[in-house]
């Protein structure tokens, strides 16, 4: 399945890239469950927070890996994958954009250094790796986190959040879903990769705080967008 997968220094490289921790942010603390602020909208608890991070810094790679897709794929699969990231994406980033401030929460602009990882990874590819190496990098990062999304829409309490994760798992889902129909996921390397993720230093998982001034990068959906931002609910 092409170089991501094959022995030696680069396949330890890659298989630390392939597996970020939940959208790419280190794993809550075990008091995740602690409340941090109480709003019209129900508590929010340090998992809640951590989420609407996730799905934001998810976005900051993946819709530009997207547009990446859409110039170098090889195959109308990632051509067509290519467009669910930017379009998917997009929704949730307006989605992120629009209750953050809500619930006082600050979002990144820039991914993670592994995240980023992926997308220089993807950069540096051409021809049928790119192709293999897009739809298998992405299947697992999506495999990763779709039961920790799951985990997160049955536990809230907290209204926003809850429709947050019902956006997330449906865009997942479909994400999954797009790169399996490209016929190049190898799912034994996938699922190895879910089950057996390396550990790395929480510095290359968390995605840089905003600096101050900085004006906010949005996601501009597609002019053919077929996703949209779902309807907020207006109090607790």
């Amino acid at each position: 399945m092409g170089t991501i997968f094959v022995g030696g220094a680069l396949s330890l490289t890659l298989a630390a890239l392939a597996y970020p921790s939940m959208l790419g942010l280190s794993t809550v603390s075990s008091s995740s469950s602690r409340v941090i602020a109480q709003t019209q909208w129900g508590p929010l608890t340090e998992a809640d927070r951590d989420f609407v991070v996730k799905v934001r810094a998810a976005g900051l790679w993946e819709y530009p890996v997207g547009q990446i897709g859409l110039q170098k794929g090889q195959s109308k699969g990632v051509l067509t994958a290519s467009q669910h990231l930017i379009d998917g994406h997009a929704a949730l980033d307006t989605t992120c954009r629009k209750i953050a401030p809500m619930l006082n929460i600050a979002l990144p602009n820039v991914a993670s250094p592994q995240q980023q990882g992926f997308v220089n990874q993807l950069n540096a590819d051409t021809g049928k790796q790119f192709d293999s190496d897009f739809a298998n990098i992405l299947r697992i990062t999506h495999g990763s986190i779709f039961n920790t999304v799951a985990k997160i829409r049955s536990t809230t309490k907290n209204t926003l959040v809850r429709a947050l994760a019902d956006q997330a798992n449906d865009t997942v889902l479909d994400h999954i879903t797009v790169m399996e129909k490209t016929g190049l996921v190898d799912f034994d390397q996938a699922l190895f990769q879910q089950t057996t993720p390396p550990k790395l230093p929480s510095s290359d998982l968390t995605p840089p705080p905003p600096a101050a001034g900085q004006p906010e990068v949005v996601l501009t959906p597609p002019p053919n967008a077929t996703s949209s931002p779902i309807a907020l609910p207006t109090g607790g």
